[in-house]
């Protein structure tokens, strides 16, 4: 059975790699030249300062130390190499072990890594996945080597995974769709206080991610001040997207009275001001005015989309309940992203909204030309009697 023993990346004190005989920990010393720029002396050293220059947003951070924990345990457990021993063959044979992990190194419950039960992976990772994987292992050792910690860097010869992507945004909800998620949240069953706290709160995310198109750290990592209005009539909510890059999205007056709801179910006051640094996003349990994870955010909306799924196969329509119960948050991005598109925003003003560095990124959510397209034919065969 491989060791899983836990490999801090955080910046804490350093430690080593590898274990002896005996079980205790040995601190191995790997720098090859005698003019690097880098005072890491180990691999993990070198990987937690790899993780701390890039200036990453803190879910950026979590998911390089989990990509890198996989990588260097691999390196322990499977190659039994140093970073300073690793050749090609060694990472393409490591692209491929993404494919479909050993057993041993599987669980399908998530313990966290100081748990005896705590396996690196779930299952096999997806092409795009493992892209992500490899981006971030490439990474540590082009830093690796610029550092002067390795003599020279295998990843750059390493070919990058191919991960398909798709033409056009396919993950978005019907305004149908929508409306009955609003509905089923709305008429849920809330018989204690901590249940009419999680249904006022829950149909405040809904609409919020529905009316934004924010992604789901932006909104669960904002305060209740981030909602604001300057005045004029119009109302803002500022979150910080990718790269720490400041955002405002309009708040429409359903989303306000959402917030307003979700306040006073809470024993706030409807409004607030810009100072108030209270999280945005609350435990329906804790006692004191708590943040929730990006997670429990997460299966939040997915547990209305399950819920509102059943009302659809009780009324008939199967299509729809099918949807739904594949949905979550960020198919409310694509989805308000969507409808905008076919709308006629403009798509400035689109790639503005969603935070997007590459225009071409939005362009994607365009569908209107395509459902035109469609139209046009099937009114030619139904007016023509064409077969």
């Amino acid at each position: 059975m491989p060791n899983f023993t836990p490999i801090d990346l955080g910046p804490t004190i350093p430690e080593a790699i590898t274990t002896g005989a005996s079980g205790r920990l040995h601190v191995k010393m790997y720098r090859q030249a005698e003019d690097a720029i880098t005072e890491a002396t180990t691999d993990i050293e070198l990987a937690r300062e790899f993780i701390a220059h890039g200036e990453l947003s803190a879910k950026s951070i979590q998911n390089t130390q989990k990509e890198l924990f996989r990588f260097l345990t691999w390196c322990r457990e499977e190659a039994k190499k140093t970073l300073a021993q690793l050749n090609v063959a060694d990472l393409n044979a490591y692209k491929e072990f993404l494919k479909n992990p050993p057993p041993e190194w599987v669980c399908t419950t998530k313990w966290p890594r100081t748990d005896a039960r705590y396996r690196p992976f779930t299952g096999p990772l997806s092409d795009a996945s493992r892209r992500q994987a490899m981006i971030a292992v490439k990474g540590l050792l082009g830093f690796a080597e610029q550092t002067g910690y390795l003599r020279r860097n295998p990843g750059a010869l390493v070919r990058n995974v191919r991960a398909p992507s798709a033409s056009r945004i396919t993950r978005y909800l019907t305004q149908g769709a929508i409306a009955l998620a609003l509905e089923t949240v709305a008429h849920r069953a809330a018989d204690t206080p901590a249940a009419l706290k999680r249904r006022a709160r829950d149909r405040f995310l809904l609409v919020a991610f529905a009316h934004t198109g924010a992604r789901l750290n932006e909104i669960v990592g904002a305060s209740m001040g981030a909602i604001y209005t300057e005045g004029n009539g119009r109302w803002w909510i500022d979150v910080l997207g990718k790269g720490n890059k400041p955002r405002r999205l309009p708040v429409p007056p359903d989303m306000l009275d959402a917030f307003r709801t979700y306040r006073q179910t809470f024993g706030l006051l409807p409004q607030t001001g810009r100072t108030d640094r209270t999280p945005l996003v609350l435990s329906s349990r804790s006692r004191e005015l708590a943040r929730i994870t990006d997670e429990a955010a997460s299966e939040a909306i997915k547990a209305i989309f399950a819920d509102a799924a059943g009302v659809a196969d009780g009324r008939g329509d199967a299509d729809t309940a099918a949807t739904l119960r594949q949905a979550s948050a960020h198919w409310l991005r694509h989805s308000m992203l969507t409808n905008h598109a076919n709308n006629g925003v403009q798509l400035k003003t689109l790639q503005d909204t969603a935070g997007h560095a590459n225009i071409a990124t939005t362009a994607a959510y365009l569908h209107k030309t395509d459902n035109e397209r469609y139209d046009e034919i099937i009114a030619s065969v139904s007016g023509r009697g064409i077969l």
